[in-house]
């Protein structure tokens, strides 16, 4: 037996588990029709397959009709989701691993105009600013009705063969019963902490009622509102030993701080350049103050910490949720002694916010993820080697080598620059998103392992990639930032790039003007910031930076909103011309004529790039297949057909922001789907 602290059993209550680390609640927002039909199982089951202890499933399986998705949640109010659940259960338990389910009722952190445009209900009037819908301040039938819904999802869980349920309350109706902040009811249900935390209890003596003493249940919810006038760290601890005197919690999955907000959630789910692991001591607090099975996330990316948490005794679970939507197979690298192979989890938070926006979740930097029914995430060997090569060393053109090493073949790569990295290096050059190099890193290590020839500082043309004698030439080349934009003064414009990349130093007064909405504009302004200058972030829409998305958005905001920096929204960059030794913007918008001229020093623009495609237009006449992509192919995950050039040699592709300016994500997937078949 090994004696690393992560892969100890567990004993918790009737069911062992097999070891230390899980997966906790989230909705990847995969369910189809209110249903985790089999997108949703399979994505389990990949990490159940790799070794992960515990799986719990859902961000939040609704109870209610009035609890209704906006994460496009589980709908546990319905029988039909119990042959589905059944289903995902009997596949993870084939592997070894447990499974329990999140269970829920929203209350006001929903929205009425959604499902059954019912009213949100809570234990007061006051809209949750995320949002934002005014819910019904809910009254004993209410109540009753919601106690018995719980019940009935308890008990379908079980009916499906899950180990366990957890019952979410931090954000959610149970704390917004515990929170004075969110609590105005008259006693019964108000006022005194008895009287808070009541509906929670009746819920628990209902599903104690219904599943029985042996059914493992547990409570996720936050001992530390960390507001004024909120849950206090005092009665946090307070709650946290009545949960353990019901006798009725098996249990306790600790959090810290408040969710209602952008600023409040990133707190609680730190992203990229916030500290890792910030509640764990917090966690561990509870736990000594109990004594009970204690589970936590937040922010464990890294083994080190996971094994930290567990072997100094503040956790009996820990939770690395994002770390395995970036390698589901991490408990199989560990056990294999192949730490150094784990795919990292960058804190990108693409997951998440895409979640947010109403998107499905996806890993910035695995585009398997999500994605099990189509794409591996192991790569299986060719049958024939083939002389790959790439033009190249960006996020997609690192992802196509190692996917072709992987495969077997012999890769050559060529990068115009000194190191690799492309865009991705630039946008790390800002210290809070250092991490985004592990992307890079990662797949220089994994392509290193597996001899790719890499050849910096070379700027490749069509003579230099024929002399290879390639089968495959795959254009990764990326872009170049696109400024002309403008009805006149392109020439007077710097781009977002050319300030991040340190080749143009910051003005005193400056317009950055964000026609692309992506990360680009946001950390310009915040190098130009951190300079002392006066800055102005303009876009046409009507908000800004929509592609940063929520929670990526809160450390910029705490930086800008320290600095002189003003925000505008809705007016569009006409031109820029020269007055003097300054720089006059002319500055219109789509909903009217109005005109008007504004003075800075430097312009800077955001507006995506241009595919650099030179030498792939070069090459496209003299490749087998002229460029083309069989789309039918590539959809239906088959290789891709020869083509009808046959006096050629090779087949051509380009991908990445070499085809159109685009993410990171994108770059990758585009690399993952074109080269697993090749």
């Amino acid at each position: 037996m090994s004696s690393d602290p992560l892969l100890q059993p567990y004993q918790l209550k009737h069911l062992t588990l097999k070891n230390r680390i899980m997966t906790t609640a989230h909705e990847p927002a995969y369910p189809e029709d209110g249903m985790p039909k089999d997108r949703y199982r399979a994505y389990h089951e990949e990490r159940a397959r790799a070794g992960v202890g515990l799986t719990m499933t859902a961000g939040s399986a609704a109870v209610s009709r009035n609890s209704p998705p906006v994460f496009n949640n589980i709908l546990a109010y319905k029988d039909e989701v119990v042959p589905w659940m059944k289903r995902l259960t009997d596949a993870c338990h084939e592997h070894g691993c447990a499974v329990m389910i999140q269970l829920t009722h929203l209350g006001r952190r929903t929205h009425w105009n959604k499902g059954d445009w019912l009213p949100a209900v809570s234990a007061c009037h006051e809209r949750e600013p995320a949002h934002r819908a005014f819910p019904k301040q809910i009254e004993d039938w209410d109540i009753a009705r919601i106690i018995t819904d719980y019940a009935d999802a308890a008990e379908r869980m079980q009916a499906a063969g899950l180990d366990g349920i957890e019952l979410q309350a931090y954000g959610h109706l149970m704390d917004q019963f515990w929170s004075p902040l969110t609590n105005a009811l008259d006693a019964p249900y108000g006022g005194s902490l008895d009287n808070r935390m009541r509906f929670s209890l009746e819920v628990l003596n209902a599903i104690r009622a219904r599943v029985g003493s042996d059914f493992i249940v547990g409570v996720r919810y936050t001992a530390d509102e960390s507001l004024d006038g909120g849950i206090s760290v005092r009665e946090g601890l307070e709650i946290s030993r009545r949960l353990r005197d019901t006798g009725q919690v098996d249990f306790l999955n600790v959090i810290r701080g408040h969710i209602e907000t952008d600023a409040g959630l990133a707190d609680v789910i730190p992203v990229q350049g916030m500290k890792s692991a910030p509640h764990l001591d917090f966690a561990g607090t509870i736990r000594a103050e109990t004594g009970m099975p204690t589970f936590h996330a937040a922010r464990i990316p890294d083994v080190a910490t996971a094994r930290h948490a567990v072997a100094e005794g503040k956790l009996d679970l820990v939770g690395m949720t994002r770390a395995h939507m970036a390698d589901p197979h991490i408990v199989r690298k560990i056990t294999e002694g192949r730490e150094h192979d784990i795919r990292p989890c960058v804190g990108a938070t693409y997951c998440l916010d895409r979640i947010y926006q109403a998107g499905d979740a996806l890993c910035i930097h695995n585009a398997a993820t999500g994605r099990e029914l189509s794409m591996p995430h192991d790569i299986a060997p060719a049958a024939t080697r083939k002389r790959v090569v790439i033009i190249g060393a960006g996020p997609a053109g690192l992802e196509a080598a190692r996917v072709a090493a992987e495969r077997g073949h012999s890769v050559c790569v060529f990068e115009a620059a000194a190191d690799p990295g492309g865009q991705v290096r630039l946008t790390a050059r800002n210290p809070r998103r250092r991490e985004m190099m592990g992307i890079v890193d990662w797949r220089m290590a994994q392509c290193a392992a597996r001899d790719v020839e890499f050849r910096f500082n070379t700027y490749a043309e069509a003579a230099d990639i024929t002399a290879e004698a390639p089968d495959v030439v795959i254009v990764a080349s990326g872009g170049l930032a696109h400024t002309e934009v403008l009805e006149a003064g392109n020439d007077l414009v710097v781009s977002a790039w050319d300030i991040i990349a340190g080749d143009v130093k910051p003005g005193t007064r400056v317009l950055v003007y964000d026609d692309a909405g992506d990360h680009a504009a946001l950390q310009a302004a915040e190098t130009i910031a951190d300079s002392g200058a006066h800055v102005e972030v303009m876009t046409p829409d009507r908000s800004f930076a929509p592609d940063v998305m929520a929670l990526n958005l809160v450390p910029y905001m705490r930086k800008l909103q320290s600095r002189d920096v003003r925000f505008t929204v809705t007016y569009r960059l006409r031109d820029v011309r020269r007055d003097g030794n300054r720089l006059m913007a002319v500055i219109g918008t789509d909903y009217s004529d109005h005109r008007e001229e504004r003075e800075f020093d430097q312009v800077v623009v955001n507006h995506g790039t241009i595919p650099l495609d030179a030498l792939y237009f070069e090459l496209k006449p003299h490749s087998r297949n002229l460029g083309a992509v069989d789309q039918d192919a590539l959809l239906a995950g088959r290789p891709q057909p020869d083509g009808s050039n046959t006096d050629a040699t090779f087949a051509l592709y380009r991908i990445g922001d070499a085809v159109s300016a685009r993410n990171t994500h994108a770059a990758i997937y585009d690399a993952l789907r074109l080269v697993k078949d090749m």
